[in-house]
């Protein structure tokens, strides 16, 4: 199995694999917060997409800060 690539500071939009990873949960989960509007994310051309600041915004409103 290939190792990940080094996160990418430059990427404006994730994946919802990779903002799962930079969350640490898994994809599943990563749906679940999406569809309740947690966790912020797009959709282009069918494509679901996470902004490349929406993990920490999420992180940062669970942990009361803002």
């Amino acid at each position: 199995m290939p190792t990940a690539p080094s996160a990418d500071s430059t990427l404006v939009l994730l994946t919802v694999e990779e903002a799962a990873r930079r969350l640490r949960i898994g994809r599943t989960t990563c749906y679940s917060l999406i569809r309740s509007g947690e966790l912020e994310s797009i959709t282009i051309n069918n494509l679901r997409r996470v902004p490349a600041d929406a993990p920490a915004a999420y992180v940062a409103r669970q942990r009361g800060i803002r």
